[in-house]
């Protein structure tokens, strides 16, 4: 990434702004997180970018965060996230991981083979929506799909109003329909299972080979995990790209408004049901069931809801305690720095 950048170059909007001070502007230098590492976060600010050593008193960070710095390159305090993405971590331990914060669009990206999937999708659009990022739906490798309108059409039928664009990754023209929302100073993430084409789409938006792709296994059209770490890149038209690694488990955390949003189909179809606390399944006078009798709800969809709502309950409640301690303890280290200036300047 160039050595020079401005804050509007590195995506700094009017939210951010406001958050600061007029003795906060004077005396801080504001930095973005541009990746992150085991040890320590590489910070890119208007003079350069830096290597920022995690320590167990900082706040956790991830990458596209914005934060103050003093002129010492030490962290003052983390801006409040305009948008957050996070899942819960992989395996049994109920922990949040964060993805991205500050990200425009997300792109979801599905191919259009033996990997495609409606309920992965959902699961991807449900965080989402409740990060506040705008989702796009990337289906890749239509090149390879004898009627890709087809597998379109599927998606859209998941909510009207959702972007949806069937691409091949390998042609510049095709990924050219992107463009809209990779502007200037706009930051675009991107998600989805390994091997559906990620690393070869990136390197055509980036216009190199920067990303390591790999093949896919034959026997079922699933590829081979290649991009290892989170980073951001320059686009050629001045978007800011994140690419996370492949998801290989991908469970929802405390997301209940973004599934319920990603599902609002059959929210509004409950408030037509007979019974306000109506389950949906052998009540009478169910609207749900009845459109799903006349073809117009999918039942694997249905089924799907109640799995994500089932996962989101189950681990929510423990990632808001988590949350309550993390908060507390950054109000413990934002007291510590302030009584470490104070005490500095007398």
């Amino acid at each position: 990434m160039n050595s020079i950048l401005s804050l509007p170059q590195l995506g700094w909007q009017t939210y951010f702004q406001q958050q600061l001070s007029l003795e906060e502007l004077e005396n801080y230098q504001i930095g973005r997180v541009l990746a992150h590492h085991r040890s320590l976060y590489v910070i890119q600010t208007e003079t350069g970018s830096f290597s920022l050593e995690i320590r167990p008193n900082m706040p956790a960070l991830t990458v596209g965060d914005w934060i103050l710095l003093d002129s010492e390159q030490q962290l003052i305090r983390l801006l409040d996230r305009l948008t957050l993405l996070s899942r819960k971590a992989a395996g049994s331990k109920v922990s949040e991981q964060l993805i991205a914060a500050n990200v425009d669009t997300l792109f979801i990206v599905n191919s259009l083979n033996q990997d495609f999937n409606l309920s992965r999708i959902e699961r991807y659009l449900a965080i989402a929506h409740d990060s506040g990022c705008e989702p796009v739906i990337i289906l890749t490798k239509a090149d390879c799909c004898d009627a890709p309108e087809s597998f379109k059409q599927q998606v859209q039928a998941l909510d009207p109003f959702l972007m949806v664009e069937a691409v091949n990754s390998l042609d510049t023209d095709s990924v050219a329909t992107l463009k809209p929302w990779c502007k200037l100073g706009k930051t675009v993430a991107f998600v989805g299972s390994s091997g559906v084409g990620k690393s070869t789409l990136v390197n055509t938006l980036m216009q190199s080979q920067d990303q390591e792709t790999g093949g896919v296994r034959e026997d079922d059209s699933k590829g081979r995990h290649t991009t290892t770490g989170r980073s951001m890149h320059i686009m050629p038209t001045g978007a800011l790209l994140l690419d996370t690694p492949g998801i290989r488990e991908l469970q929802i955390a405390d997301c209940e408004q973004g599934v319920e949003e990603t599902f609002s189909d059959i929210a509004k179809l409950s408030q037509q049901c007979r019974f306000a606390d109506c389950q949906h399944q052998a009540e009478p006078k169910c609207a749900v069931q009845k459109a799903i009798s006349i073809g117009q709800l999918d039942e694997r969809r249905l089924n799907n809801y109640f799995k994500l709502l089932r996962e989101q309950e189950r681990n929510g409640s423990s990632i808001a305690e988590m949350r309550s301690k993390n908060k507390n303890l950054s109000k413990m280290y934002k007291s510590v720095q302030t009584s470490a200036r104070e005490n500095k300047g007398k």
